[in-house]
């Protein structure tokens, strides 16, 4: 091989080549990350798919031989994929639960990708292990757990719920029929395991029943009150039923912060039923566990302490880069259903006398350093000021719907809890007048669905807004997630306005035609 081979420093290491190279590659990322990204002042550039396909497929993506210097590539990636990316920290891209991130957490960033440690094992991760470690236990605290519980970090919501049903699962197993799933497999008796969630439980608890080899059909919706929460009565009826008819509930899930509406569950009432069943009480607070930070809504997760598992997520209302999440046991104890060893990684003679690895307590096995993001958020920012920024988006999402309610042209589908406000365009002329869709045209849509789905993608179109779309009680309706502090009443004015404008102008084209009636 030739020893000229590497023209230029490819590594960070040790020698004043590699890091001036590394200073020069950061330095320019940062700039073309401000003047391609946060420099842009709408939250999309309004390229369709047709459009991004073909400016990304001309794109080569190996050459041959010489590779592109590096002031070029930096470049091409901020006009080709930056400058037609979701800008996240614009006001008005607010379409799902999806964060702007905190700048100390994109510092964080630079140290977690440059430094690798992979939290699997002690001799992989070491400080950042005990960080880590320490990260948890306060967290532990802040949702009211005490010295006995333990967790871990995770890619998000989606794997924490995962892990809080296959422990439940695993424990049910092992407590009534004395089954070793880790080491024997599904029980005779697991086609008739059921889980109980709200009916607006997330998607992933019915993932997770079917990648842990229940099928959807343990999954069983709970009716929800007149708030959108799980209904404790009606959890009660639906325990009795399940015994009667001789299937065995293992598990309930709660809800802190629904992806629509932002319900949270009455943990309290919810906790004491599952004591006295004898249930595992596990709750997805992906979306509102960061209420815990809050002095004026962190009531709303009153009796979270009592749930055996806990799932919260930072790549939302903490203000974390994708992907950052924790799942937290009540009981470290239980870890010991998922955990194994293997010699070359955490030797069992290691086990409770050496230092720790990670790694028996995640289903994954390399893992990033995501601790530090939040770590460095926390400290920089502190817990009043991050008890603030959390309230502010409230704010600005009630604000929202007030605005909302004041206009003829919108149904507002509920008062927010949190930082969603659901709502849709009420067609202003008779039904049938919008002229991109007629009530009978086989889609399933009426023609007031039709033109909020046109409305959504027609703000898309111009870069103005994005918003998200859904469904309450069977209607199209329109979606906006204030996840972002800095989004305030005025951006939302203006949103609104737009919608209104739209609206009315496809209400009122004349099918395969410009014209409009005058307002």
């Amino acid at each position: 091989m030739s020893s000229d081979i590497f023209k230029q420093p490819l590594f960070l290491h040790s020698s004043e080549s590699s890091q001036a190279a590394y200073r020069a590659m950061m330095s320019g990322a940062a700039d073309v990350l401000v003047r391609h990204y946060a420099g842009l002042e709408q939250p999309y550039s309004g390229l369709g798919p047709d459009v991004l396909e073909r400016l990304i497929g001309n794109i080569e993506v190996c050459p041959e031989e010489e590779g592109m210097p590096m002031p070029e590539l930096l470049e091409l990636m901020g006009s080709a994929v930056l400058r037609n990316s979701a800008i996240v920290t614009d006001p008005l891209c607010i379409a799902h639960l999806h964060c702007p991130p905190l700048m100390p957490a994109l510092a964080a960033e630079a140290l977690i990708a440059a430094s690798n440690q992979s939290m699997d094992s002690w001799d992989q991760s070491m400080a950042a292990t005990l960080l880590e470690e320490k990260l948890i236990r306060w967290l532990n605290e802040l949702l009211g757990y005490g010295q006995h519980a333990d967790g871990v970090f995770t890619s998000g919501g989606t794997q924490s719920n995962f892990m809080g049903i296959m422990l439940a699962r695993d424990h049910y197993a092992l407590e009534r029929w004395g089954w070793n799933v880790q080491q024997q497999g599904l029980p005779p008796e697991a086609g008739r395991l059921r889980l109980l969630c709200s009916e607006e439980a997330h998607f992933s608890v019915k993932q997770a029943a079917s990648l842990l080899g229940l099928g959807h059909q343990a999954v069983v919706p709970v009716k929800t009150d007149a708030r959108r929460r799980m209904c404790p009565l009606r959890l009660e009826e639906t325990i009795a039923r399940l015994v009667s008819e001789g299937l065995y509930p293992f598990a309930i899930v709660a809800t802190a912060g629904t992806t629509d509406y932002a319900a949270v569950d009455p943990l309290s009432a919810i906790a004491e039923i599952a004591a006295r069943h004898g249930i595992w009480l596990h709750v997805d607070a992906a979306y509102g566990g960061a209420l815990a930070l809050s002095s004026q809504y962190g009531g709303l997760l009153d009796g979270i302490g009592g749930a055996d598992s806990i799932t919260v997520d930072f790549h939302k209302l903490f203000f974390q880069p994708i992907s950052c999440g924790a799942f937290l046991l009540r009981d470290k104890r239980r870890f010991r259903l998922l955990r194994l060893t293997a010699d070359y990684l955490n030797p069992e003679d290691e086990e409770g006398t050496g230092p720790p690895n990670l790694v028996v307590k995640s289903v994954q096995t390399t893992r990033r350093f995501d601790a530090l993001k939040l770590y460095m958020s926390l400290k920089h920012v502190g817990r009043r000021q991050f008890g603030e920024l959390v309230d502010r988006t409230i704010r600005t999402a009630k604000a929202a719907a007030e605005l909302i309610r004041r206009e003829s042209c919108f149904t507002l589908m509920a008062d927010p809890v949190i930082n969603t406000v659901v709502f849709a365009y009420r067609p202003q002329l008779a039904e049938g007048r919008f002229a991109g869709q007629s009530a009978s045209s086989g889609t399933g849509l009426t023609a007031a669905d039709q033109l909020n789905l046109t409305i959504r993608e027609r703000l898309l179109a111009e870069g103005t807004g994005v918003i998200a779309r859904t469904k309450s009680d069977g209607r199209v309706c329109l979606k906006l997630t204030i996840l972002n502090p800095l989004t305030g009443p005025q951006h939302i004015t203006v949103l609104l306005e737009r919608i209104r404008t739209i609206g009315w102008e496809l209400e009122t084209e004349i099918p395969n035609g410009k014209e409009t009636v005058a307002r």
